[in-house]
């Protein structure tokens, strides 16, 4: 009996100046866990929105379950059976995880919704996933691992044959993450074909059966997961060699630059800290530590209630992201796409708008000439991927919209940079590309603030850890002595010494 349920024959996509898919034939088996890994910019969001409907290729078949699906859209899509998980959540939050799981589509027992009914199938739904959710609880209440599960559970309502998961796991915490792999099983086992595209490789080991690898629009090569390796895979994806995958840096300390002291939000309690010229500071913990409330205090974007900031040795008075920049601080925030760039505005536009009072002429007007030299030289020592400076964000990979927000603070000669999540959701070729960037930045005298959720990045890019747990500071490590179990138990509130 022939297993596939899903094939796509000879998929090409044009954009002017652009072949987003080039020619891509594969195909998906039941109860098969297929992963798809690739630089950003490779591809895999094009071909996601290919078997979606949400774009029609120029070129190619899509067949499903034996059919040709002629014109399709992302309703007909549905109607088969063929579901996207996307990274962005598609849940309406005022709504409750009953009226999410059937939205466009309620049960009625005459003219009347009958949610009794919605409720009790929910019931089914969630109990046989293994999850406790009241039917009846708002979408917003939820943690953001509930709120994807939400979104598989729309999945399986409809009896889709095909689930995709697009970086399902770069939101999550490792106990969401364990648990979402659990849920990956219990699909798999009933026969569901799964397509998971994930820049976590060693996720790929973990829960895949197959993995193709594209780049530049290309298929590569598919391969068993049990037959191959990490280092062949980046092999495959990059097609150059990475090198060490965290460049090499050493700390030479200089003078004092930043000085925090007595910091306090509403979330975090008395925050002491100090980083010094040249240096990458990491910040460590559990999510909810208050890691990323420090770097919104500093940078202004919240309220802080006690505490001094120092620039320099100069006490800096910042009641607002405007107070920072104008100081000389810049923030990479951990959610590019809500707070770091305005996805519908050009790359031209992002890289300039926080100090366009660069480009003014003496007319206070814009010198545009001035501007477009000054963004399509960024553009080149950035390395970002398009075209034309013209083009929307929205239309960039994820870590070229990484460097446009790098860039907007570079324009602007920050002396202090907060990386929060620097390489979420980005592929390894330009995590190492983020990571030399930010090496070079240190070498020129600049501080580097990196907040992270990966132990090796940590481990790899920092001088010096601070670890932090419910809101306050447990320790605090060099280079040298810095392990996972050490940060780990501080992180968990234990304490320890700097050495």
């Amino acid at each position: 009996m022939n297993s596939t349920v899903l094939e796509l024959k000879n998929i090409r996509k044009l954009y002017p100046g652009v072949v987003a898919l080039d020619g891509v034939s594969m195909s998906f088996k039941k109860g098969e866990v297929h992963a798809i890994v690739g630089e950003n910019g490779a591809g895999k969001s094009t071909f996601i929105k290919s078997i979606t409907g949400a774009i029609e290729p120029t070129e190619g078949e899509i067949i499903f379950k034996g059919e040709f699906i002629a014109h399709n859209n992302p309703a007909k899509s549905l109607e088969m059976g063929i579901c996207a998980v996307y990274q962005e959540f598609n849940l309406i939050p005022y709504l409750n995880v009953a009226e999410n799981i059937f939205y466009g589509r309620y049960k009625t027992k005459g003219i009347f919704v009958d949610y009794e009914s919605m409720y009790k199938e929910t019931k089914e739904i969630l109990d046989d996933l293994g999850v406790k959710i009241d039917p009846r609880t708002l979408v917003k209440d939820l943690t953001v691992g509930y709120q994807q599960i939400i979104e598989i559970a729309k999945s399986i309502s409809r009896r889709a044959k095909v689930i995709i998961m697009d970086e399902p796991s770069a939101p999550l915490t490792n106990s969401e993450l364990i648990y979402l792999f659990k849920i990956v099983a219990k699909l798999k086992e009933r026969g569901c074909a799964i397509i998971y595209i994930s820049h976590r490789l060693e996720e790929i080991f973990e829960i895949c059966d197959k993995v193709t690898v594209f780049r530049d629009g290309k298929y590569i090569q598919t391969l068993s997961v049990a037959e191959t390796n990490k280092e062949e895979l980046i092999t495959l994806m990059v097609n150059r060699d990475l090198g060490e995958q965290f460049p090499p840096k050493q700390l030479v300390k200089k003078d004092k630059v930043l000085e925090v002291k007595g910091l306090n939000t509403d979330v975090i309690k008395d925050i002491h800290f100090e980083a010094y010229e040249g240096e990458i500071l990491g910040f460590a913990g559990l999510v909810g530590a208050g890691r990323t409330e420090i770097a919104r205090a500093v940078f202004g974007a919240d309220k802080i209630n006690g505490g001094e900031i120092l620039l320099n040795g100069k006490r800096l008075n910042i009641h607002s992201p405007k107070d920072a920049i104008a100081s000389g601080i810049g923030l990479i925030p951990e959610d590019r796409k809500q707070h770091g760039a305005l996805l519908h505005m050009s790359i031209q536009e992002n890289t300039t708008y926080a100090h366009l009072s660069n480009f003014a002429n003496k007319f206070g007007m814009i010198d545009f000439k001035k501007e477009i030299k000054a963004v399509n030289e960024y553009k080149e020592a950035l390395k970002i991927k398009t075209p034309f400076i013209s083009q929307k964000v929205k239309n960039l990979s994820g870590g070229n919209q990484q460097k446009v927000v790098l860039a907007k603070w570079l324009i602007t000669d920050c002396k202090v940079l907060i990386f929060d999540e620097p390489t979420r959701g980005i592929d390894v070729g330009a995590k190492q590309e983020i990571y030399q960037l930010m090496i070079e930045l240190a070498k020129q005298g600049k501080v580097i603030i990196m907040i992270s959720s990966e132990m090796p990045e940590l481990l790899g890019m920092s001088d010096r850890i601070i670890v932090m747990h419910e809101g306050r500071i447990t320790g605090e490590l060099y280079r040298e002595d810095a392990t996972q179990e050490k940060i780990l138990s501080m992180a968990s509130g234990g304490q320890e010494e700097v050495k």
